[in-house]
């Protein structure tokens, strides 16, 4: 039976069988059960960064539950090929915190010429920023979609750094 075990830079080594895996360092399980009762411990963002590093996956920013996870990555080692000799290893997770930039790099290249993202962007952009008032007169949205799209997509997702100040009573928003 197949065999792996997980290090603490989620490594994850695939080995034909419980004796070819010998004193590795690691946790080790050979089924889905035991994957769930070792990470059970473990903090949510570990399996996401397992997820993350294995080959020809779809990256996530989260799952929906911790059974999801540990089914979804269960099923994706089932792949990894085990031999008795040299062991088959998964890339090491990325550093924390290493990455991000990355990530919003992608974000950022995938908005599309014209959209409302890349219009408030470049509203955000200019030396005195803009006017609550102005980037709902040019998206058509509402104060607090507004708002909402700065906070989430902006800031979190894309991960600009948004400034909000106040100027003559008026809510301004500018990209720094």
């Amino acid at each position: 039976m197949k065999t792996f075990t997980i290090d603490t830079d989620n490594n994850i080594t695939a080995y034909t069988s419980r004796e070819a895996a010998g004193n590795d360092a690691g946790e080790r399980f050979s089924s889905e059960e035991e994957l769930a009762t070792a990470a059970a411990e473990w903090p949510g963002t570990r399996l996401i960064e397992i997820w993350n590093s294995l080959p020809g996956v779809q990256p996530v920013r989260k799952f929906t539950s911790r059974k999801v996870a540990v089914r979804r990555i269960w099923a994706a080692i089932q792949n990894l090929e085990a031999t008795a000799g040299e062991p088959t290893r998964t890339p090491a997770a990325q550093a924390r915190g290493k990455g991000n930039k990355a990530a919003r790099a992608d974000l950022a290249a995938k908005s599309h010429s014209g959209t409302k993202t890349e219009q408030v962007i470049a509203l955000l952009k200019q030396p005195s920023g803009a006017t609550l008032k102005q980037i709902m007169a040019t998206t058509s949205w509402q104060a607090h979609s507004v708002r909402g799209f700065i906070s989430g997509q902006l800031a979190k997702k894309m991960g600009l750094r948004v400034k909000s100040f106040e100027r003559n009573g008026e809510r301004v928003y500018a990209i720094r």
